[in-house]
């Protein structure tokens, strides 16, 4: 059987830390920034953790 692939997507888009948990960045930061404030854009900044109902699915499509 040949070895799975991993989702191209998903490799680009989540990261695993150290510890094997799994990083992604905010969303709602790409247009439209205008209309946001100053405090929120700063807050989408900051990349944050997989929830726990997804991080197995998201772990298995990235295969790390």
């Amino acid at each position: 059987m040949p070895k799975m692939k991993s989702n191209r997507g998903a490799s680009k888009t989540f990261r695993k830390t150290g510890s094997g948990k799994v990083k992604r960045n905010k969303a709602f930061k790409s247009h439209i920034l205008t209309s946001k404030s100053t405090k929120r854009k700063r807050g989408l900044r900051k990349s944050t953790l997989v929830s726990k109902a997804d991080t197995k699915r998201v772990k298995i499509m990235i295969q790390q």
